[in-house]
């Protein structure tokens, strides 16, 4: 019964019908939040033990005191544990602060102050700059680029990674200095980069020589299925392909232990990895040991990282099975939606009617389900189709899953048969 072949009677009549759930919705007095990718309090839960690390120990297997001030590099056991995880030389992955987002945003403040490895100028020294930016994509990259007038420059994302033809017409340009790209279940699609798209990456002629991937692996382990999706070793297809500077690696633990309490890591190029150490010496004196202990205690090796992310995926396969399995009965028959399925991260990705979103964003609202609003996964916030939606199922329980996306559900055939009926 797809709405673009209903005659207008009968669209009139679903109009109606939906406008009545919509109303009753409202009734309801909902106060639903599926805005963010935060974990809920129970996988929160499964690294409570760090709360009580590392007791009574004050040295790590350096010998090092963590009490202290030093270690730039960070602790070398928790490093060897993600240096296997990110496929990355230990030697050229260093641990520091809470969160990988601190470090990107570092990163470009340091390439606009000072350049990077092959620059000519610091980048604030260029007539204009610009990043290449896969779309749809994630909303706190962009927002680190708009703030530092750096312009933005969309590609789309396909299921194999960034549209390959778009992204080396930008990269002739000697003004695009840098490509912001979630490798693996990309937020929000869920799409992983192929091992050819990455090559293909590294291999690419870019006119800057000074052209930096931001490669922000932020759920290389966050698998939803038994299958675990590999990560594309970027910073050794760069290094073989003879622009071994390319690729800036970012990751965190910030969705494996505490989100606000994890450790952030940068990897790269033995000349990148010295450019970060040289910058961050002048800011910091050194990261947080403890925290840093603390995490090498309670993840052993890649082992025990996975056996954790286990447990996350107990908890979360259901929301995202929950999420599909409602969209796929409510909205399927109309083909008034299309949506990912994601085989990890943290996200499904809408596509509604063109047109459409802001609406039924405003509905959601309206009727007390808050989402991320429509436009969040393009630069500036602008969407120009109006269509796409980021659906982030991980902190509400199943029950109130089950309600939202029901009523996101609602919303969105309200707001097609609105347009539809408009037309």
């Amino acid at each position: 019964m797809s709405l673009q072949t209903l005659p207008r009677d009968q669209i009139q009549h679903l109009h109606d019908e939906h406008l009545a759930a919509y109303r009753r919705l409202q009734d309801e007095q909902l106060t639903l939040d599926i805005t963010r990718g935060k974990p809920s309090p129970a996988q929160l839960d499964l690294s409570e033990v760090l709360l009580s690390l590392p007791g009574a120990i004050r040295q790590d297997a350096s010998g090092t005191d963590v009490r202290n001030y030093g270690g730039l590099d960070g602790n070398l056991q928790l490093r060897q544990t993600f240096a296997e995880i990110l496929g990355i030389p230990v030697e050229q992955l260093l641990a520091g602060e809470n969160a990988s987002l601190s470090a990107m945003h570092d990163a470009i403040v340091y390439a606009l102050l000072h350049g990077v490895p092959g620059s000519e100028r610091p980048w604030s020294r260029e007539d204009s700059i610009a990043f290449i930016c896969p779309v749809p994509g994630y909303d706190r990259h962009f927002a680190i680029t708009e703030r530092f007038g750096i312009e933005m420059l969309t590609v789309p994302m396909l299921e194999d990674g960034p549209d390959m033809d778009a992204v080396r017409e930008l990269v002739a340009d000697p003004s695009v200095k840098g490509m912001w790209l979630v490798p693996t279940y990309s937020n929000p699609t869920g799409y992983t980069v192929s091992e050819d798209v990455a090559r293909q990456l590294a291999e690419m002629t870019t006119a800057a020589p000074d052209f930096r991937i931001f490669w922000d692996n932020a759920y290389a382990v966050h698998h939803l299925t038994d299958e675990r999706t590999p990560s594309a070793d970027l910073l050794g297809l760069c290094a073989a392909a003879g622009n071994p500077d390319r690729a800036f690696v970012f990751a965190s633990t910030s969705k494996v232990t505490f989100a606000g309490s994890g450790v952030g890591f940068f990897g790269s190029s033995p000349a990148n990895v010295e450019w970060w150490r040289e910058n961050i010496s002048f800011r910091t004196i050194g990261p947080d040991k403890v925290n840093h202990l603390r995490h090498a205690m309670y993840l052993r090796d890649a082992e025990a990282v996975h056996q954790l992310m286990a447990g996350h995926r107990e908890i979360l396969a259901p929301k995202f099975d929950t999420v599909l399995r409602i969209l796929s009965d409510r909205l399927g028959p109309h083909e008034v939606a299309t949506w990912t399925r994601p085989k990890g991260g943290y996200f499904v990705s809408l596509e509604v009617v063109e047109g459409t979103a802001k609406r039924v964003v405003q509905l959601a609202r309206e009727a007390g389900i808050a989402l991320t609003p429509a436009g969040s996964a393009f630069p500036h916030g602008i969407d120009p189709r109006d269509s796409n939606i980021r659906i982030a199922p991980s902190m509400p329980t199943v029950d109130q899953l089950e309600v939202a996306i029901d009523g996101l559900a609602t919303c969105v055939l309200l707001a097609a048969t609105e347009q539809a009926l408009a037309s």
